[in-house]
């Protein structure tokens, strides 16, 4: 895996431009003359989902996930979306994007130390954020990541109008990506194929953090588990999320070296080791284990004879919990 530094900082005018587009977006809509536009832009239909020669890495987009940041944009389309603790005892989201791009993802918000090492698992990937504490920014230059925020990326970008700042940013995938990455820049690890044997039938399930807490319900009709966020149905562009596979990750969550401008601890999510796990589809759950042991390798999830557990095909969400 390449571990080329990204060069952060551009010439003086491109410093002048994103001033002014970070003047344009405390504004609110990016839209000209108060227009209804929704500021998602005009670009229609998809590049081709092959990856192919010089095809894009992945694209992973950090998502508000406070009450007031719902409903989501885009969410649909993520091949996953991991689920982590960050200050306060609330959560965040991160969407992972390869075989389908939206039109619009968000609401988009700030990165953690602990993306960096949840994202080596993919080859130079890239990572649209809001931004991040000062003292994490060089973290980021040295990552072996592209990092697009509105700094970078002015144009990418656009304020909504139906929800307050700062939950009311959201990205133009189409902005930052060339192309649709494929399934191939999903180097995860991840399984896919018919129901494992054995399990058990669990109809609903429950994730708590000190601050939040998302229930997995099975539906029949849909083939999913209906997602429900702090009590509520978890919606996106309409529709109620409803991914084939949840996975409860159990790691270790640690203080970081990093607080909030209140003070709160920023909690640090080790997603290299191994421990255990429980996989949610076909209304059962099946116990598993879970093994990544450099940052680079992918996360391997294992039934108890050492084999492969196979997931559903379709959006896999995973949710860290505290082991």
């Amino acid at each position: 895996m390449g571990r080329r530094a990204r060069t952060r900082r551009a010439a003086i005018p491109a410093a002048l431009l994103a001033a002014a587009m970070t003047l344009s977006l405390a504004a609110g809509c990016t839209s000209p003359g108060g227009s209804d536009d929704d500021g998602r832009g005009s670009d229609r239909g998809q590049p081709s989902q092959s990856r192919g020669a010089g095809g894009d890495p992945i694209l992973a987009v950090k998502i508000d996930n406070a009450r007031a940041a719902r409903p989501h944009t885009g969410l649909d389309s993520a091949n996953i979306v991991y689920v982590e603790q960050v200050e306060g005892g609330l959560s965040r989201l991160m969407a992972v994007y390869a075989t389908k791009l939206p039109k619009a993802v968000g609401p988009v918000r700030s990165a953690r130390e602990s993306d960096l090492e949840l994202l080596r698992q993919f080859d130079r990937p890239t990572l649209a954020f809001s931004g991040a504490q000062h003292k994490l920014l060089p973290l980021i230059d040295k990552a072996p990541l592209t990092a697009r925020s509105p700094e970078e990326a002015p144009g990418a970008f656009y304020r909504g109008t139906s929800k307050p700042s700062p939950h009311n940013l959201y990205l133009r995938p189409f902005r930052l990506m060339s192309s649709v990455p494929g399934a191939d820049a999903l180097t995860t690890g991840f399984h896919y194929g018919s129901t494992p044997s054995g399990g058990r039938s669990e109809t609903s399930r429950t994730v708590r953090y000190p601050g939040a807490r998302f229930t997995f319900t099975w539906s029949e009709d849909q083939s999913g588990w209906l997602v429900s966020m702090d009590g509520a149905p978890a919606m996106t562009d309409g529709d109620r999320m409803a991914p084939p596979t949840v996975v409860v990750q159990y790691v270790n969550v640690r203080p970081s070296s990093f607080s909030d401008f209140l003070g709160n601890n920023t909690p640090y999510t080790e997603t290299v080791g191994e421990g255990r796990a429980e996989v949610l589809r076909d209304g059962k759950v099946f116990e598993a284990r879970w093994k990544r042991l450099q940052a680079t390798d992918n996360t391997e999830f294992t039934q108890g004879n050492g084999a492969p557990l196979n997931f559903a095909r379709g959006q896999v969400w995973v949710v860290f919990a505290k082991g």
